[in-house]
């Protein structure tokens, strides 16, 4: 293993499943630390059973953390604040995977969140961990906030479209899996309230507009407007984007656009096939990627554009953006660890 030291702390939950799928396989780190507030002395591999026989940590306490290189918060929204120069004299880079330091104007976190933010004057100090945003910005962090999943899953595909073309009005539609939820069950998470569902849980004000807001609408020029789904996946997301066009378009200047915007982008594939059964993306061919899907078509009647992507929420809409922060941050190629190929079938 490599010699930079990692700690996870909040490592009990399915985002800390997954940084710690990735972060052991990893060949330029090492996990050294794994805290949990209800798992302390058990193994991880009892929590997450497929790391049985990859690693014998076990999870600590907050209160025995050592020193690392790096540190990822995998802890609850709303729980990081109060403790955030504790987590940042622990370590040379830290990577939030929470909402707590992801919105810049502190603002949104009273209208969004329902609650002041303790600690407005280090929101612009974390880097919005989007690589095909921010890549330069990551390079040069020692902060770093990772996105939302469904922000992830809508910004990318719209950020060169808006910034090309003249907007009036965008809907995103998204389908997500409950893994979405987090591990801890609820009313509306217990598999026989879950199963069969296409449940929508929250049609106006989703938390994660907010992000959407801040990268794609800052001057608010554009009526932006999200709505998301529980369907019956544990991982995944589709976004259906409808985006509405103030001049005229055709097809080729998107693909164009796009093109344009990520052709060197590693996890980024545009998908627009003209036959067989996956024609535009699909959640089922990303599960354990860190591959962000595009694809697009115009409707010829209206002249609506309809974009789709497919991410998967716990990689790409979470821990592997995450390391693939990490990865930027510390010089290491960027792909590292995080360069799996999909499933198929599954």
């Amino acid at each position: 293993m490599g010699n930079i030291k990692v700690g996870i702390i909040g490592g009990s939950g399915y985002t800390g499943s997954e940084l710690l799928r990735l972060l052991l396989q990893h060949p330029e780190v090492e996990v050294t630390v794994v805290t949990s507030r209800k798992q302390v002395g058990k193994f991880i591999h009892k929590t997450h059973p497929n790391l049985r026989g990859v690693t014998n940590l076990k999870f600590v306490s907050t209160e025995n953390l050592s020193e690392t290189d790096v540190l990822f918060l995998g802890l609850p929204h709303g729980t990081i604040t109060s403790r955030i120069e504790e987590y940042t004299s622990m370590t040379n880079l830290l990577i939030d995977l929470s909402s707590d330091f992801r919105l810049r104007n502190p603002q949104d976190y009273v209208q969004y969140y329902r609650h002041n933010h303790e600690r407005p004057d280090l929101l612009n100090k974390f880097v919005y961990g989007m690589p095909e945003l921010y890549r330069e910005k990551i390079k040069n962090s020692n902060l770093i906030a990772v996105p939302g999943c469904t922000a992830t899953g809508a910004i990318i595909p719209l950020k060169p479209i808006l910034d090309i073309f003249n907007v009036n009005q965008v809907v995103i539609d998204s389908k997500v899996g409950s893994s979405a939820a987090g591990a801890k069950s609820g009313a509306g998470t217990h598999h026989p309230e879950r199963q069969g569902v296409v449940r929508s849980f929250k049609p106006t004000g989703h938390r994660h507009i907010a992000e959407m807001q801040q990268e794609l609408n800052l001057n608010g020029a554009i009526s932006m407007n999200f709505s998301p789904h529980a369907v019956e996946l544990v991982r995944g997301i589709q976004s259906t984007i409808h985006v509405f066009m103030e001049d005229e378009y055709d097809e080729k200047t998107v693909w164009q656009t796009y093109l344009q915007a990520y052709k060197h982008e590693p996890f980024i594939r545009l998908v627009r096939e003209q036959s067989g059964g996956y024609r535009f993306p699909d959640p089922k061919v990303v599960i354990g990627t860190n591959l962000c899907d595009i694809g697009f078509e115009k409707d010829s009647a209206t002249g609506r554009l309809v974009i789709m992507s497919a991410i998967d929420n716990l990689v790409k809409g979470a821990a592997g953006q995450a390391v693939q922060c990490m990865n930027i941050a510390l010089g290491f190629e960027e792909t590292t660890g995080i360069n799996q190929v999909g499933f198929h079938p599954i």
